[in-house]
């Protein structure tokens, strides 16, 4: 039999041999465990959600509408932006994929921080570009380190504000700059995937603002802000993300997208959750409250923490942290220890309700006596 494997483009042969598709196997460990590791809604979905969902079920035999006109409409809407100017995807995930299929390319590249969202690394392995990965500062973008790194084969430039895992923030008026220095060859894709969480804290802290993206968006700059119903919507296991951009990005992103990639249900619960501002409202609340009495109580145990900023936390062990992960586990919590993401003593935990909380902090207690 022929080695078929003499036809697949090395940069893929690259992700076969690194495993990078086989599942995970999952850690032993309690039997009902709290989970802290995905940064999801612990409220669960939307109510509105639910109830669309419940009276779409039987129609499930029809396929969805091919181009989810519906829902970038409601989408442009509500974010008072025109159609043509929003891309609905099967998550946030996919497009960062579409964005990197498009324009990246032998001998070009992509720009973003170390420990940012390990899906900017994936993306661009995909390719045959190169991710240049910059140190941190601070535990946040160094912006002008990455200014610097930037040169006339890069493509894209990845920022996530806030940051995943770090919970770091870029503040507007330091996008402004950096902005400003972007050449017209580089397109800035920046992911406000907790953004929802950010402002509830810049509101609670009087803080300088968050985000003027949509007004980048508004002045026809080479920016894609990234979206998602899968954080305070409540809508993770649907896989709904959108970006909005100027129409001449969207449209040449768009024919990337897979037909029928987002299932007539999952375009109906997002049109629903998309207003649910009750939900979005119980979420961002306890997720303040709590960041403010976890933090508080992880520093009295003697852990330092950088304050975050989105809906979870980030803690530096100095120890490793896939071991530490284990020993929370059978303590009946799941966290994510974050070797992956280049910093294998540090560990990523999710804001819970109140009582998961509890939970976390009496297993974390018992492991630091």
């Amino acid at each position: 039999m022929s080695d078929f494997s003499r036809l697949v483009p090395n940069h893929i042969l690259r992700l076969v041999r690194a495993g990078e598709s086989r599942p995970l196997k999952q850690p032993s460990g309690a039997s009902n465990p709290v989970l802290l590791n995905l940064n999801e809604n612990p409220f669960g979905p939307s109510p509105l959600a639910i109830r669309a969902l419940q009276c779409a079920l039987a129609d499930v035999n029809r396929y969805p509408e091919i181009q989810a006109l519906d829902l970038h409409q409601e989408i442009a809407s509500f974010h008072n932006v025109k159609p043509e100017q929003v891309l609905v995807t099967a998550g946030a995930t996919d497009l960062i994929g579409m964005v990197g299929r498009a324009l990246l390319g032998p001998g070009l590249n992509a720009v973003t921080s170390e420990r940012s969202f390990i899906v900017y690394r994936l993306a661009t392995r995909l390719t045959e570009g190169k991710l240049i990965e910059v140190p941190m500062r601070n535990d946040g973008y160094d912006l002008e380190a990455i200014a610097k790194s930037i040169d006339r084969n890069t493509r894209i430039v990845f920022i996530a504000n806030p940051n995943n895992p770090t919970g770091s923030l870029l503040a507007a008026a330091e996008l402004d700059g950096f902005l400003q220095q972007l050449p017209d060859h580089v397109l800035l894709v920046i992911d406000e995937a907790y953004g929802d969480f950010a402002s509830e804290f810049i509101r609670r802290r009087r803080c300088a603002a968050y985000s003027r993206s949509l007004e980048y968006v508004s002045q026809d700059r080479n920016i894609i802000v990234l979206k998602t119903f899968s954080k305070t919507h409540g809508l993770a296991g649907l896989r709904v993300g959108y970006g909005i951009g100027p129409a001449r990005l969207v449209a040449l992103f768009a024919p990337l997208r897979t037909i029928f990639s987002l299932s007539s249900l999952a375009q109906i619960a997002a049109a629903a959750a998309l207003r649910d501002s009750e939900h979005i409202q119980r979420a961002v609340k306890n997720n303040a409250e709590e960041a403010e009495a976890l933090t508080g109580a992880l520093t009295e145990l003697g852990w330092r923490l950088p304050q975050t900023w989105a809906n979870f936390l980030y803690l530096e062990l100095g120890q490793d942290a896939a071991a530490f992960a284990d020993r929370l586990r059978e303590r009946g919590v799941v966290v994510q220890p974050l070797g992956l993401w280049g910093a294998p003593t540090a560990i990523r935990i999710s804001i819970g309700t109140p009582e998961q909380n509890q939970q976390f902090l009496r297993a974390m207690s018992s492991l630091r006596h």
